[in-house]
């Protein structure tokens, strides 16, 4: 297969996987909320930051650099297994020895006995971390795709009869830990990879050099990303919490399942062109400039619906949830645009630079905390959008340097599809105002309102993103390869 077809394979499939999966928890995650209260829907997110955090010391930055490398061994895969089995159990034993501090720390006594299962999770995940990284490497991501509806499907289901039978946020772990444990299922099932007994401490020493600044960079992106969590729960409510950590689903919907998709898919497919500074350049801008037509129109559309949406999906008693999502929408509409301007410092093998951006991004940040718990939670996440621009500019800054497509030529490729989308977002919010119909049959209205108008104007324009993206959708449904 061509890297062109492996490319378009791989949006496909990505995609399918990322928005069935994700579509799937957001049905369930509708449901659940119908049922369970916003308390402990809080109670979950306390615990958020500690879960991720150490799922980010198991991987220790060795998927991207397994990914990276050209010649990848049974040794590597083998010595990086054990290596992220070792750390899951760990990690595990720390959790569950923490877990009396973590449940004075935030005061909710119920939390003890969640970190302690949760944990396990942590375990489970270290197992199927190299068999991802395989499929990833090969750019195979439809055994992905099955593997996770079944997953998301089943696991759904279960912790929906768990809810309705008064399990309460028991209920939501076992959604966590059955859905983590049908994917390590599925994976060691249908891929044949198992590893041997050989632990390469030279290859290990070769991975670590790169992965290490990868791994400091990524837990300082997960705590600030998730510090949030702790500070709300912390220094507010559980409650309160439930509110936001219901508005941040949502919002996480459109905006890191894009980015998901754009990572695993376009850090395997622009490695493989490294070498080719043109055609990299081109590629990374036919992606960045579909990408963000995508990720505006569902952002700010999705900020404009909030209302209607909120209260016919998950009911009134999520009412405050609303203010939370629509700013949220603001935060999120430039992750896929960070995230494909760092992996291209990974492309470039720059980890190095990859470490110092997100240190530099992330003391940028610690005023919108300390100004979060003196002045409220809309005035953070204020902060937030501003840092998530400050975070753009020195992002793609190197962008412009490896490649020559810097910012103000990201901008003019991009502006087009943010003009496209407000104007719609402007539209259909204004149109919500003036219905005085039920809020679902608003919100039906509203999105079929904007999803013409936008398909309506991209045909007429002929957007070069969306051509792109139309492009991939004709050649791989329609045209046998």
């Amino acid at each position: 297969m061509s890297l062109k077809q492996k490319t378009v394979s791989g949006l496909f499939w990505s995609s399918i996987d990322s928005f069935s999966s994700q579509g799937i928890n957001f049905i369930v995650g509708i449901i659940l909320a119908r049922i369970l209260t916003p308390k402990e829907f809080g109670l979950i997110g306390m615990l958020t930051i500690f879960i991720a955090v150490s799922q980010s010391f198991i991987d220790s930055g060795f998927t991207n650099a397994l990914i990276r490398k050209k010649d990848c061994t049974q040794t590597d895969y083998s010595t990086v297994f054990f290596f992220n089995l070792a750390a899951g159990v760990v990690i595990f034993i720390m959790l569950f020895i923490s877990a009396p501090a973590i449940c004075n720390f935030f005061k909710e006594p119920e939390l003890k006995a969640i970190v302690q299962v949760l944990a396990l999770g942590l375990i489970i995940d270290s197992l199927t971390i190299i068999q991802r990284t395989i499929l990833t490497r090969r750019v195979d991501f439809k055994l992905q795709t099955r593997i996770s509806i079944i997953a998301s499907t089943v696991s759904g289901l279960f912790a929906i009869i768990l809810a309705y039978k008064g399990y309460g946020v028991w209920s939501l772990v076992a959604l966590t830990l059955t859905r983590q444990a049908l994917n390590s299922f599925f994976l060691w099932f249908w891929n044949r990879w198992r590893p041997v007994l050989i632990f390469s401490k030279s290859s290990f020493r070769e991975l670590f050099h790169f992965g290490s600044k990868l791994l400091v960079s990524g837990l300082i992106d997960t705590i600030y990303r998730n510090v949030y969590f702790l500070v709300i729960g912390k220094y507010f409510s559980a409650q309160e919490l439930g509110f936001y950590t219901r508005a941040y689903q949502f919002n996480s919907l459109p905006s890191q399942s894009i980015t998901g998709i754009m990572s695993r898919v376009t850090y395997p497919v622009l490695a493989q062109m490294q070498d080719n500074p043109v055609m990299l350049k081109e590629g990374y801008r036919k992606m960045i400039r579909s990408i963000m037509l995508i990720t505006f129109v569902l952002m700010l559309g999705m900020a404009a619906v909030a209302e209607p949406m909120i209260i016919s999906l998950i009911g009134e008693k999520w009412r405050s949830s609303i203010i939370y999502l629509q700013m949220l929408c603001f935060v999120g509409m430039l992750y896929p645009l960070h995230a494909l301007n760092l992996n291209m410092l990974n492309v470039q093998g720059r980890s190095d630079l990859f470490l110092k951006l997100e240190v530099i991004k992330k003391i940028l940040a610690v005023p919108t905390i300390v100004i979060g718990v003196l002045f409220g939670i809309k005035i953070m996440i204020a902060g937030m959008i501003l840092n998530s621009f400050i975070a753009y500019y020195l992002n793609s800054y190197w962008s412009g340097i490896f490649i020559k497509y810097g910012i103000k030529e990201q901008i003019k490729d991009i502006i087009p599809s943010f003009i496209l989308a407000a104007g719609v977002a402007i539209i259909v919010f204004i149109l919500g105002y003036f219905l005085k119909t039920p809020y679902l049959v608003t919100l039906i209205f509203q999105v079929i309102v904007g999803a013409v108008l936008v398909l309506g104007i991209c045909e007429l324009t002929k957007m070069p993103g969306y051509m792109y993206m139309k492009h991939i959708v004709v050649e791989k449904v329609f045209r046998r390869e």
